[in-house]
């Protein structure tokens, strides 16, 4: 990547190879607004340059990274800090060569998502009561904007007390909404969801 950065000036940082370690080729004493230029030859050799009018161009580096013929190219922007929002305005982006797709974006570690709750159902093959799963749902009714890794333990017994027969479950489901308003459109955003697992009953 060839960056632009508020105290560092321009910067082109690579990695010649996976898992390599990250190397830099520094300019200071450059600030925002600038131009900054990458290129990447048929033989697989990446060009970085910088410019103060889009015009005149100055050579950052070279390096030659092996990569396959189809490649991804993007815009970023980041604050390197985690408790901080950044924010930079791209303008007069060009790009040359074969190159076809639309734009796509994604936040990174932003919590963009809308407020949500979160819930847990679970059935047997035949339902109970009226064919209705017994839910338990999160405490955090915005449980959809944790942003941290956060362990939400469920005792089995709350889904026992709903008349489930956990001798026989055919189906469990992580949802986010509320499941009895289905027509409705929810929010929009990711969530992560791992380490799901059966404990044995542990001390209090």
């Amino acid at each position: 990547m060839m960056v632009v950065t508020p105290g560092s000036g321009v910067s082109f940082q690579r990695r010649p190879g996976t898992g390599q370690i990250s190397l830099d080729t520094t300019t200071a004493a450059i600030t925002a607004p600038y131009w900054v230029k990458l290129e990447r030859s048929i033989s697989g050799s990446f060009t970085a340059s910088h410019s103060a009018n889009g015009t005149t161009w100055t050579m950052q580096g070279t390096e030659s990274v092996p990569m396959g013929s189809n490649i991804y190219i993007g815009l970023a922007v980041t604050a390197h800090d985690a408790a901080a929002i950044c924010q930079a305005v791209f303008s007069s982006v060009t790009t040359t060569g074969n190159v076809s797709g639309q734009w796509a974006h994604q936040d990174i570690g932003i919590a963009s998502n809308d407020a949500e709750p979160l819930y847990v159902a679970m059935s047997n093959p035949d339902g109970i009561g009226t064919g209705t799963p017994a839910v338990v749902v999160h405490d955090d009714p915005a449980a959809a904007q944790i942003d941290t890794w956060t362990e939400w333990i469920i005792p089995l017994q709350t889904f026992a007390d709903q008349g489930v027969n956990l001798a026989n479950i055919d189906k469990i489901t992580i949802s986010i909404g509320t499941r009895s308003n289905m027509t409705t459109p929810g929010g929009s955003g990711k969530m992560y969801f791992d380490d799901i697992r059966l404990y044995r009953p542990r001390p209090e």
